[in-house]
């Protein structure tokens, strides 16, 4: 049978990797904010007439990079 242990000496390893996981979720809802910031500018770009190629250009990314942002 399984024994408990005392893992009271672990304890600031232990909220330091409960605080480092809540702020990886934080930057990860962060980076899908900035995500979906950056696929709506880029679809007004496109809407007022600018090509991929033009915002992929300015970006220093390929067209496909921008195909690939948009069709998320």
């Amino acid at each position: 049978m399984a024994t408990s242990r005392d893992l009271s000496t672990h304890e600031a390893a232990f909220t330091r990797i409960k605080e480092a996981r809540a702020q990886a979720l934080h930057h990860a809802r962060l980076a899908q904010q900035y995500a979906a910031e950056r696929r709506e500018l880029m679809q007004q770009l496109i809407d007022q007439g600018v090509t991929q190629s033009d915002i992929a250009r300015e970006l220093g990314v390929s067209r496909q990079a921008i195909q690939k942002m948009l069709a998320v």
